[in-house]
């Protein structure tokens, strides 16, 4: 697994790191955004390395971090420790689940003016497990998800592939099979991912599995299919 930032767009990079999910190797990605301000906006921190903070500092100064969901949060405390004076918003109720974060607010569906212009996010309600606030990067129509879908192929494990078979969720992007009951709240859901695919967007980075490089807005669409007509 490369270690280092790689470049999908203009203004947006991504760095994998391995991670596991009660045993099971899933990987993990950060997603890097550089706003025309030239500060750095981090998704889903992973651990900051040397090597990584001087890719960072090469591209420009970080400024802002995001942990998007309540389960991805392992490093968002670890920015501000690395850049002082990094602000981190945090999803809902992750200020409950971590107290110990010291973090400017609590994500919604209005972004902050800090990058209002160039990133948006939905608040993907009616499912309180992952509470996961979804963005945009509307230069590049890149959408970024962590857990509302995935898209595992031949190169993960095998322990992974066999999983994601058995999940209906290999070898595609998608929601799996156990995603109709982590929705609670299906029109909830569904006006959130109405207002998710009134985006204009093409790619689709996922925190697990890999970067979907077109066709993107479609491939969501159908692996939804079910949620939009419920």
């Amino acid at each position: 697994m490369p270690r280092s930032l790689r470049p999908l767009a203009e203004n947006l990079w991504v760095v994998d790191r391995p991670q596991s999910f009660y045993g099971l190797p899933v990987g993990t990605r950060m997603t890097v955004m550089r706003l025309a301000d030239g500060r750095l906006l981090l998704h889903s921190p992973v651990a900051l390395d040397p090597e990584l903070r001087a890719q960072l500092d090469a591209i420009g100064r970080v400024g802002f971090a995001v942990a998007p969901n309540r389960l991805h949060h392992l490093y968002a405390g670890d920015v501000a420790r690395a850049y002082p004076g990094t602000r981190l918003w945090v999803a809902p109720g992750l200020e409950r689940k971590r107290p110990d974060l010291v973090f400017e607010a609590v994500l919604t569906d209005e972004a902050p003016t800090e990058w209002r212009d160039e990133v948006g996010q939905v608040f993907f309600r009616g499912r309180p497990y992952e509470n996961e606030v979804v963005f945009l990067h509307r230069a590049s129509r890149t959408l970024i998800l962590c857990d509302l879908a995935f898209n595992f192929g031949p190169q993960a494990a095998m322990p992974t592939r066999f999983l994601m078979k058995l999940l209906r969720s290999y070898g595609r992007l998608g929601p799996s099979t156990l995603d109709p009951w982590l929705i609670r709240d299906r029109r909830a859901a569904r006006e959130s991912l109405e207002r998710i695919l009134a985006w204009d967007f093409d790619r689709i980075i996922v925190a697990h599995g890999d970067v979907l490089e077109r066709g993107g807005h479609d491939i969501l669409r159908q692996g939804y299919a079910w949620l939009l007509r419920s």
